[in-house]
């Protein structure tokens, strides 16, 4: 007892001494360390340098147990830390639940995690520049890239991972899928496999920022936030309930940007100085850059046929370097996803159903088995073909050789026309396409009135915001299986229909839209759906009678007719003829369906609107550039087919 009473003496003269020199001490230790010996997992936070001295920040997720472990890299500008923290949970798996993360796979396959964050972004040293250019292009002048900071990061992590077998993959979707891509340029000797997934591949053409020359305005806040802070600190503001209202209200896209500080932001004074494919966005393609050089790392590309946002990408790239595969390292997997989808539970989408879960079939079935084989050398783990697709409508998966392709034997694909007619009818035949060209006077045409003040919503108004949360009633990442229903009841947007079939229809690959058309304007964009309609009463599922869902949809910008490097008046009143691929479908149009293509000059807001008089440049358009227009729509338009076999009756 004298004892404890000196040592309490001691330890109070120790405390009465402690407050004489600070009255109120600190309660929060230097460096706090958390208890982490319980936790399945290690995690390394690490500034890899990269040749020009720039330092990236990494994340290292190292299972507890792991040796001789391959690693899965994913970069990316979308914050490293929180996409390997995404719950404060002792399990690997549920921290990697969420944003381009396959935990099941991951952690099921022994995989050790790495997700870095790009220059420029977050927790890594250097600029940012949107989908950096390569170097040494006219567009970049140093000798750094993404390709360079791949290599370097891929040397460092071979050699420095004592728990890994040295092994890398690389994955991702969207940017995070852009990366992979480029990734193979010069592939350092480590990185044996690569999965791009719904990759950002040619801004111009058909993924993020512009469809065939038509600007993409709804991506205005994502070029603010990625680009003016490190962290994303900027927030595009909402000041409308209904998009449509605001996008339609401020004008011109540019005008918005204006409104808004977009034009802080240094990617967005380069988009709108390249309105047209130039030489900026050309040199940029992910697909014309690896068409020049032979497939060496085994690469799985990965497609979603409702994909809002890169449904050009992978398609693109498989057609480049698919030539190039002398030694069949290149596959494709092709799902009924929307953006990203095959990283969750993909048995749906919105009222669509697939009578089974399609994400976790491809994580399972397509992606785990295609890393065990190359990153682990498991002889054991089975081959998967080398094209898998999902055909909607049957509702089943396809196991191919190549793309397209309608079935491995005993069939063929052939191009039929689906051609308009009168009275609204659709006709198809198995007719080999001919090329159009000016009709004569007699020939028939359905026209309409286009008002930029009135433009055709892409979807039923309101619009909520764009976003990603559904609870909120944001919806957009299923969009593009919407009913069409109520765009083909306006006035603005040409219907065509055929008879309800009585056998299947199958379609694998693009179609292609062959328009015939004529403007009392001197610039217009075309819209073209090809829609499957639902028979008028479906007893399972009673709110699919008689629903329009899109198969394969596109947008043209007219003043690129001639030249999609350069913008030139249309000719007014002048039949003109217009060809354009449509997104890659792999779908059969059931007995008691029909076939619907409609045909509209607006898409608002997810598209600016085209002022329909010609201006250099329609992002400084001003009110009174916008006017409306007479379009004709001639009936020798048509859309060609990829018809698979037989199908026409």
């Amino acid at each position: 007892m004298k004892k404890s009473a000196l040592a309490l003496a001691v330890l109070a003269g120790a405390l009465i001494s402690a407050y004489a020199q600070n009255p109120l001490p600190s309660e929060t230790p230097d460096e706090f360390k958390a208890p982490v010996e319980s936790f399945d997992y290690v995690k390394r936070s690490v500034m890899i340098p990269m040749r020009d001295g720039v330092k990236l920040n990494t994340v290292i997720v190292i299972p507890r147990k792991a040796r001789n472990a391959p690693m899965l890299l994913t970069r990316t500008p979308y914050n490293a830390a929180e996409m390997t923290n995404h719950a404060e949970n002792a399990q690997m798996e549920s921290i990697l639940q969420g944003y381009d993360n396959q935990p099941d796979v991951i952690v099921k396959g022994g995989y050790i995690r790495v997700v870095q964050d790009v220059r420029g972004k977050y927790g890594s040293e250097g600029d940012y520049v949107m989908n950096r250019p390569m170097a040494g292009s006219p567009f970049n002048p140093t000798a750094i890239d993404h390709s360079t900071d791949t290599w370097d990061t891929i040397e460092w992590l071979s050699k420095n991972v004592p728990e890994s077998n040295g092994k890398v993959g690389i994955i991702g979707g969207s940017y995070d899928g852009y990366l992979p891509l480029i990734a193979l340029v010069n592939p350092h000797p480590a990185l044996k496999v690569a999965v791009p997934m719904n990759p950002m591949v040619d801004g111009w053409r058909g993924d993020d920022w512009f469809h065939y020359g038509a600007f993409r305005q709804i991506n205005l806040g994502y070029i603010l936030e990625q680009v003016v802070t490190r962290r994303n600190e900027a927030r595009w503001f909402t000041s409308h309930y209904d998009d449509y209202d605001m996008y339609l209200r401020a004008g011109s896209a540019g005008e918005l940007a204006r409104q808004r500080g977009v034009e802080q932001s240094g990617f967005w004074r380069k988009v709108v100085a390249h309105p047209a494919y130039d030489e900026f966005w050309q040199s940029q393609a992910v697909d014309k850059i690896l068409a020049k050089q032979p497939v060496t790392v085994p690469t799985l590309l990965v497609h979603g046929l409702w994909d809002a946002e890169d449904i050009y990408g992978a398609i693109a790239v498989y057609k480049a370097i698919k030539p190039n595969d002398k030694d069949n390292k290149v596959f494709l997997a092709i799902g009924p996803w929307n953006h990203g989808g095959q990283d969750g539970d993909a048995s749906k989408l919105g009222p669509i159903k697939f009578n089974s879960d399609t994400g976790l079939h491809f994580r399972e079935q397509i992606l785990m088995p295609f890393l065990d084989r190359y990153l682990k050398d498991d002889a054991s783990a089975p081959a998967i073909a080398p094209v898998n697709a999902f055909e909607t409508g049957t509702n089943k998966w396809r196991a191919l050789d190549s793309w397209p392709a309608g079935c491995t034997t005993g069939c063929f694909i052939a191009p039929a026309t689906l051609r308009l007619a009168a009275n609204a009818r659709l006709n198809l035949t198995n007719s080999a396409p001919t090329p159009l060209s000016a009709p004569a006077q007699k020939n028939a045409y359905d026209e309409y009135i286009s008002d930029p003040a009135k433009p055709v919503p892409f979807r039923q108004r309101p619009i909520p915001p764009f976003g990603y949360d559904e609870a909120k009633g944001q919806t957009w990442p299923r969009w593009l299986v919407d009913d069409q229903r109520e765009a083909s009841g306006r006035t603005d947007v040409l219907t065509y229909t055929t008879g309800v079939l009585t056998a299947p229809v199958k379609i694998s690959g693009e179609p292609v839209a062959h328009l015939l058309a004529a403007t009392s304007g001197t610039d217009a964009d075309w819209v073209v759906k090809l829609i499957d309609v639902y028979p008028d009463q479906v007893a399972a599922q009673p709110e699919l009678g008689g629903y329009q869902l899109m198969i394969s949809a596109d947008i043209f910008r007219g003043r690129y007719r001639e030249s999609l490097a350069a913008a030139r008046p249309i000719a007014a009143n002048t039949p003109l003829p217009y060809r354009f691929a449509l997104p890659t479908a792999n779908h059969v149009f059931l007995p008691g369906h029909r076939i619907m293509v409609q045909i509209q000059s607006s898409w608002f807001p997810l598209y600016d609107r085209n002022p329909q008089t010609f201006v250099q440049n329609i992002f400084y358009a001003q009110p009174a550039d916008y006017k409306k227009a007479t379009q004709r729509i001639y009936h020798d338009s048509y859309i060609e087919l990829p018809l698979v076999g037989a199908s026409v009756r």
